[in-house]
């Protein structure tokens, strides 16, 4: 009986590891950029590893390196960071439902695991999700993109000084690539970015807020104004 329970948790394990494959693969040109643009950022080998391995959260960490390299607060960018992540609550609570009863801890630490990639791939998967399964593909995940961000940043190292200086520019057109797509899809994008622009213009020209409190600002009063836009559009298509 034992055998047979340890072979099924085995083989679960296995399953989970072949289904993070391909998002470790995905992650790999994320994490070395990362490392590269944390080398250039200022940041030590150990302070990017940690990043990603405690943070562990792409967007949040790459802004996280603008906000550096601006001259943010640790207050600013921890609260920047969580307002990007909220949406992990919602995640894991909809993933719970889905998950077998297990205890708590084990539970807690698969949803550190959790991102866009693993929650898509564990959200589609067939049936119910339990633990080895979880911990397989959160590893395969979690590993390739603390290892990734190691290897980007030795490689950063090694290039000239004037062209690690340049990469900077990089962080700029990593965000313009990640917005560039969801504007395509949904015009509701194009409003919270316009409107996020304005009011971090107005807060750091006419209001003298500092760069990190602006980001702030501009972050949380577009969302909730853009989510009243949302809720009068759907109000009035259900008329």
């Amino acid at each position: 009986m034992e055998t047979t329970l340890a072979a099924g948790k085995s083989s679960q394990f296995r399953q989970g590891v072949q289904a993070g494959v391909t998002i470790a693969i995905g992650y790999m040109p994320i994490a070395l950029t990362f490392g590269l643009l944390a080398k250039t950022t200022g940041l030590t080998l150990a302070e990017t590893i940690m990043m990603s391995a405690i943070v562990y959260a792409g967007a949040s960490q790459y802004i996280a390196l603008n906000l550096l390299t601006i001259g943010t607060g640790a207050f600013e960018i921890v609260l920047t960071t969580f307002i990007l992540n909220i949406r992990h609550f919602l995640m894991s609570a909809s993933l719970n439902e889905k998950a077998e009863p297990d205890v708590l801890w084990k539970k807690a630490l698969y949803a550190f695991g959790i991102t866009d990639e693993t929650f898509s791939v564990a959200a589609m998967k067939e049936g119910t999700v339990n633990s080895p399964y979880m911990f397989g593909l959160g590893l395969t995940a979690y590993g390739s993109w603390v290892i990734n961000s190691a290897i980007g940043y030795v490689v950063g190292a090694s290039l000239p000084q004037s062209l690690q200086e340049s990469m900077s520019v990089a962080l700029y057109a990593m965000f313009i690539g990640l917005l560039v797509p969801a504007l395509k899809k949904q015009r509701k994008t194009i409003l919270l970015a316009g409107m996020a622009a304005v009011i971090n213009s107005i807060c750091t020209l006419f209001l003298h807020v500092s760069k990190g409190w602006s980001v702030v600002i501009a972050t949380l009063v577009a969302a909730m104004i853009g989510q009243c836009f949302v809720k009068e559009s759907e109000e009035a298509q259900n008329e």
